[in-house]
């Protein structure tokens, strides 16, 4: 009798990131679909979260809990220290389980945010080097990635990919920043975001609402003297533009993409005191759907906030922290509705919303059917993932 696959999935999946945790939905519907025997853990980084919401057996990502804490004292960095060493064992002994290990979607070789060479590159890196250690096949499933510059994060990244079995990518230039680094990339596909293989949700509208998607932005890595400054011109100006929608009688959604972007939508809500303006309580990515396809339209500026608007067919402004926002609006037909979120200009922001409503029903149709075509692509990145790890099926 043959033995059931063994399958892990991995990320820092269950911390409050919707996005991320939507990735692993999408896997886990290929997997419970497909492979129904399939035994399944995870190595996360919130494993309470992914046992309680997802029934799978978790294991924490990381040995010191207070991992993604700044170290203050002896104490904290001979304990970050000591974390490191003692991960070696522990991913090794958890990759040594599996027959295979999915990571699915999220940015995992990105650092287009604030990002340390010792968080997260290192973790992923233990997983791809001790699954080819072991033979366990470690699968980076419609990733992002980007060119990085800062050494040490680079030679992780690419490493990472170099060692693990499959990759494919969530757009061409995650793909060519790859290539960029020295991975060879001649067999690797480009698929759409696992997210758009999610259920679409029935739109129930509330008609003349906007959404508007929020996010605790500081820019890059590059701009950490200049963090404060970013992060306060952004807050301002989204608050104004909501301000500018209740003053023309609209009434304001305020979403989120992970839990840290509660800070702006309480400051938005204090600095706008209407009670036009509402937050809404989505928890997971599918909820969050929900949310955006009860809205006429949509300003976001998380990359998944700004995907689930897509995916139901809102109509959407980006204001983007990366090109990865701006590929994905022009591959849904929406070029010229994005804006950089470091250099925000309220004026411009008026103008492109202006106009998308007045373009709204061709819009829609327009999303419609790129949605169609997403969804074909992610049928063919499934079965992709089927003959490259289990051997082509069942």
């Amino acid at each position: 009798m043959k033995r059931a696959p063994h399958v892990g999935v991995f990320g820092l999946l269950g911390s409050g990131n919707l996005g991320n945790d939507g990735s692993l939905e999408a896997v886990l519907g290929y997997l419970r679909a497909e492979y129904p025997d399939a035994v399944l853990s995870a190595l996360v980084g919130g494993p309470e979260i992914v046992r309680e919401r997802y029934g799978l057996d978790a294991t924490p990502l990381h040995w010191n809990q207070s991992e993604y804490e700044t170290a203050s004292g002896l104490r904290s960095v001979a304990l970050k220290g000591f974390g490191k060493l003692a991960d070696i064992a522990r991913t090794a002994a958890w990759v040594r389980k599996q027959d295979v290990v999915i990571v699915p979607g999220m940015g995992v070789l990105e650092a287009t945010l604030p990002l340390r060479p010792w968080g997260f590159p290192y973790s992923l890196f233990l997983l791809s080097a001790t699954g080819r250690l072991f033979g366990t096949k470690v699968a980076l499933v419609c990733v992002g990635a980007n060119e990085i510059s800062a050494r040490a994060t680079r030679a992780l990244v690419r490493w990472s990919g170099r060692l693990a079995a499959y990759r494919s990518y969530r757009d061409d230039i995650s793909r060519d920043a790859m290539r960029a680094m020295g991975v060879d990339t001649s067999a690797d596909q480009v698929y759409p975001d696992l997210a758009f293989s999610l259920p679409t949700p029935a739109a129930a509208g509330q008609p003349g609402t906007v959404g508007v998607g929020v996010m605790a932005y500081y820019g890059g890595n590059d701009d950490r003297a200049e963090a404060d400054r970013i992060y306060r011109h952004y807050v301002d100006t989204m608050s104004r533009f909501v301000a500018w929608l209740v003053d023309q009688g609209r009434g304001v959604r305020l979403f989120i993409g992970d839990r840290i972007d509660r800070q702006v939508v309480d400051e938005i809500i204090e600095n706008t005191a209407s009670p036009l303006v509402t937050a809404a309580p989505a928890e997971t990515l599918g909820e969050l759907m929900h949310e955006m396809a009860a809205v006429d339209s949509v300003v976001a500026t998380r990359y998944h906030n700004v995907l689930c608007a897509l995916k139901v067919s809102t109509p959407t402004v980006a204001i983007g922290y990366a090109p990865k926002n701006d590929v994905l609006m022009a591959e849904m037909g929406l070029d010229g509705f994005t804006q950089r979120a470091k250099t925000v200009g309220f004026d411009r922001l008026v103008e492109q919303f202006t106009e998308l409503e007045n373009r709204s029903a061709e819009l829609r149709q327009t999303l419609q059917e790129r949605n169609e075509m997403n969804a074909q692509r992610l049928k063919d990145q499934f079965a992709a993932l089927s003959a490259a790890l289990f051997g082509g099926g069942r």
